[in-house]
């Protein structure tokens, strides 16, 4: 009889535990498959190739065509490239590499762009087809010219002399050619802030090379930048990282 109570006991004791386990286990797969949902959402949401006109009136190419969605606004020479993220209710949310949010995209296709324009979002529609963004390539004659032509605009702005310096080989051309175009470019926007000029007082080069990480540093009057061909389109960094370099605060000197 007492064996009997024992074991009945037992039983009692164990049931809860298999039955907690089971329920583990069974939130554990409709967490994965939630999981598989909100991927298959994702990929659903992801908007075609061409060109989208915003309600605000900016207008931009979206490119699918490589292994990272690439984005360019009309009249810009920068191309974005995009990086997706999961959201709420199953929309996708593209950043660029500086975590600013470019683009969302709901699960049914509806787009939301945000600029400067429009920081709180504005409606985009698809309007027709739109070119491939690849990156440019000049040539050696061409790139040099580029290059002087960037020294001289960077120079006459900032009322001394900004040296630009390029070592890539071939493959990392293109890349090289959107960094020298986009970081000048952010250095004449920083140059045309009242409250963000002083940043660029120490400024006295751009370097650009090759490596096996794209990065922005800018350090001793140099704003050094890192390409990297085997990272593909996303191998060089964007403007906005560059401006992030320049405004960053000063590490405190160790005595």
């Amino acid at each position: 009889m007492a064996i009997a109570l024992a074991a009945a006991a037992l039983s009692l004791v164990s049931m809860p535990a298999e039955a907690q386990a089971q329920n583990q286990g069974n939130a554990q797969a409709d967490q994965a498959q939630a999981l598989r949902n909100r991927n298959a959402a994702a990929a659903r949401a992801v908007p075609p190739t061409g060109r989208y006109v915003a309600e605000s009136g900016e207008a931009f190419i979206l490119d699918r065509s490589g292994q990272r969605p690439l984005l360019r606004f009309d009249r810009r020479d920068e191309t974005w490239v995009l990086r997706p993220t999961a959201a709420p209710r199953g929309d996708v949310i593209y950043r660029n590499d500086a975590g600013d949010q470019l683009l969302r995209v709901t699960p049914g296709g509806g787009m939301t762009v945000y600029t400067p324009r429009a920081p709180g979002g504005s409606p985009a529609s698809f309007a027709g087809p739109g070119q491939s963004l690849t990156p440019p390539t000049l040539g050696p004659t061409q790139l040099f010219q580029l290059m002087a032509r960037r020294s001289a605009m960077l120079s006459q702005t900032m009322g001394r002399l900004i040296e630009i310096n390029v070592d890539t080989d071939g493959q990392a051309e293109g890349l090289a050619v959107e960094a020298l175009i986009l970081s000048t470019d952010a250095v004449l926007r920083i140059a045309r802030s009242p409250t963000a000029r002083s940043s660029l007082d120490r400024l006295r080069s751009i370097t650009i090379i090759e490596g096996q990480r794209a990065s922005v540093t800018y350090a001793r009057g140099d704003l050094r930048i890192v390409v990297a061909p085997v990272q593909g389109v996303g191998g060089r960094p964007s403007s906005a990282r560059v401006i992030q370099a320049f405004l960053a605060p000063a590490e405190p000197t160790r005595r």
